[in-house]
């Protein structure tokens, strides 16, 4: 059993890095299907969807955390996740029409073998409760999963989110199981910092997408004939995910990181400000690279709603998210966020009247407004 456990070393593997390239696919499939339906179903249908994606890449990821992934055992039950999550990540175009099954027993074969093979593996070790009792409320969860592959339509978005629903409550409440109770958060011992450096992973892998989906839109559009309305709309595009990038990791990265590793519980930090916040921050990127795709395809276009939402809302969200994660990992509000989140939500009632594009820039503005503020703000701490 030791031979499979992590030595204290919270470097991330070479293993887990080759893990990781199966969800750039998928969230550039997530974000494909967001462009192809740029409504309300559509994004309901993306979020319920990007939602599972997150479970199984963070359960996965607490496993890698205690477990070392240079173990044979290890490697080998990474390499079979990954084959799963790559046939999820291909079926994701039509999770909600004829790869329902598909994708729900995935899934639940996902979950609940990940669980039980680190239980057995930890066998003897007190961490072997802490899987056993996750993989109980993935069995649970697996019941409206299975259920929603049987319907169509909103049921089968509403059975999949109470599955992820499932999951979630369990882990705020320590995962109780008959017979063998809860766990503490101080029960998940992780090494936090390993466990932020591999969240802050996902979010270059979506940034990452950001980047993919401007460069494809402009490498079609210069087999036609490029106006200086797209050419500014793939600008807009580029400091828009520079942006992005510069909130996130021009500083709280690293110094959540440190602020994790450092907690006498990092167990709640991880599940509460990781685990729990950062997929809306991944969800406001995969947004806003959708809004980029359609701008530089149509930057002239007005008064389209789907349009407008998409633009305004994916730096919304992720500011949104990146407020909540300042909040749970330091308590403290950051006005900034909240602010350029409200003159976001303030810009949509011009957005009728504007282009895509101008609505482009003026959100481009307000994010980089935030980094601004945020480098003044540091400046002024260090003074």
């Amino acid at each position: 059993m030791t031979r499979v456990l992590r030595d204290g070393d919270g470097r991330v593997t070479h293993i887990e890095l080759f893990y990781d390239l199966v969800y750039v696919f998928a969230v550039t499939q997530l974000a494909h299907l967001l462009v192809t339906h740029p409504t309300l179903d559509g994004a309901l249908r993306t979020a319920v969807l990007l939602a599972m994606v997150w479970q199984i890449w963070v359960y996965t990821t607490w496993m890698t955390n205690y477990l070392d992934p240079s173990a044979p055992a290890v490697r080998l039950a990474l390499l079979a996740l990954m084959l799963l999550s790559l046939v999820l990540a291909a079926a994701i175009p039509e999770a909600f029409g004829s790869r329902g099954w598909l994708v729900a027993v995935v899934y639940v074969v996902t979950q609940v073998g990940r669980s039980l093979f680190a239980a057995l593996v930890l066998r003897g070790h007190r961490l072997e409760f802490v899987f056993w009792r996750a993989g109980a409320w993935c069995v649970l969860g697996a019941v409206p999963m299975l259920l929603g592959a049987t319907v169509e339509g909103h049921a089968r978005e509403a059975l999949w989110a109470l599955a992820v629903l499932v999951e979630l409550g369990g882990a705020a409440m320590g995962f109780p199981t008959p017979g063998i109770g809860r766990s503490s958060t101080h029960d998940w011992t992780i090494n936090g910092a390993h466990f932020a450096e591999r969240c802050q992973a996902f979010v270059l892998i979506a940034l990452g997408e950001s980047i993919v989906v401007t460069g494809a839109r402009l490498s079609e559009l210069m087999g036609a004939h490029i106006d200086s309305a797209r050419v500014a709309a793939f600008g807009a595009a580029f400091l828009g995910a520079v942006a992005l990038w510069w909130i996130y990791f021009d500083r709280s990265a690293e110094d959540s990181a440190r602020a994790i590793a450092a907690s006498d519980d990092p167990g709640r930090l991880g599940r509460n400000a990781f685990h729990g916040v950062h997929p809306v921050i991944v969800a406001g990127v995969i947004v806003t690279a959708a809004a980029d795709e359609l701008v530089i395809a149509h930057p002239d276009r007005h008064g389209v709603a789907a349009t407008s939402w998409l633009v305004v809302g994916g730096v919304a969200l992720f500011l949104a998210g990146h407020a909540l994660f300042k909040y749970i990992v330091w308590r403290v509000v950051s006005w900034q966020r909240v602010i350029a989140v409200a003159v976001l939500l303030a810009l949509l009632l011009l957005a009728p009247h504007i282009s895509a594009l101008t609505l482009g820039i003026a959100t481009l503005v307000v994010t980089i407004a935030v980094a601004a503020a945020d480098r003044v703000q540091r400046g002024a701490l260090a003074t």
